[in-house]
């Protein structure tokens, strides 16, 4: 599922070019692609002849905010697109290539003739359709941003105190930290040698600054090489991340650990598969 340097790296791509752009056709191929219990009918509604104001990002949610053109009391509105397991965009004069792009959902025809397609193979994602007030609501409910100048080191150790649950399954909780995936706290608690098992609320202030470091190091220097791919994530017209090349330990079981040797190893936390060096993060 794309984290925080693949939205951001879709984010970064598509803001140059829609901010300012209206939007005068839509088309959705799928009611299931409509989030929120809204209609197919009245999304259309909603976002068509409104310009894109802003693209934006907070978590893993991709945020476009629309308005109308001109003077006008009406209020704005955000599409906040949830790309899952397999979302991508394509964005262009033509159509996308059939064979990279297999599963249409949702096209927003612009004015300058090009659209915004949005593909999704296993349907998982979507485009909700919010007021400002109501997604206010659903963030309020989102931790703060990692890579934010006033995240510091002893608001990110206030996240975990006390908690008993494996750091781990904690950095992926978006209410405490918002963005982080499976894939960055993989590699930030081997980069800060702390064994994913332990509770959070266990680590000390030194081990609280050395995590902090590694995942904001860790996220950033995923979005110098814009994301990792391994299966479906792409960035804007079919581009591939290459950070899955830097990985250390995700992905790398009973692979030779890159700092001192020994086996990789797995185990299932919550559902999801945990990389680490069971030497190096003792």
């Amino acid at each position: 599922m794309p984290e925080l340097p693949e939205v951001e790296t879709i984010r970064a791509e598509l803001e140059p070019q829609l901010t300012g752009r209206t939007i005068v056709g839509v088309r959705v191929y799928h009611d299931d692609l409509i989030l929120g219990g809204h209609t197919r009918r009245a999304f259309s509604r909603g976002v068509r002849d409104r310009t894109f104001l802003h693209v934006g990002r907070r978590a893993k949610y991709l945020l476009f905010t629309l308005g109308r053109a001109g003077p006008t009391d009406e209020p704005e509105r955000i599409i906040r697109v949830q790309l899952r397991m397999s979302g991508k965009f394509w964005l262009g004069a033509t159509r996308p290539d059939p064979e990279e792009f297999r599963h249409p959902g949702i096209e927003l025809r612009l004015d300058d003739g090009r659209v915004l397609f949005y593909d999704d193979t296993r349907r998982l994602g979507g485009f909700d359709l919010l007021t400002p007030a109501e997604w206010a609501v659903l963030e309020s409910r989102i931790g703060p941003e990692p890579l934010a100048s006033s995240f510091s080191a002893a608001r990110f150790g206030e996240r975990f105190a006390g908690s008993r649950a494996p750091i781990k399954n904690a950095l992926l909780d978006q209410r405490r930290i918002a963005g982080v995936g499976n894939i960055y706290a993989s590699e930030a608690l081997f980069r800060a040698r702390v064994d994913p098992r332990r509770a959070g609320g266990s680590l000390d202030t030194e081990e609280v600054v050395r995590l902090h470091r590694a995942v904001r190091a860790v996220l950033r220097e995923a979005l110098s090489w814009a994301g990792t791919t391994f299966r479906s994530y792409r960035a804007v017209n079919g581009r591939s991340g290459s950070f899955q090349s830097r990985l250390r330990v995700y992905g790398r079981e009973d692979e030779a650990c890159r700092r001192c040797g020994d086996p990789v190893e797995r185990v299932v936390q919550a559902g999801r598969s945990t990389f680490f060096c069971p030497s190096c993060q003792s």
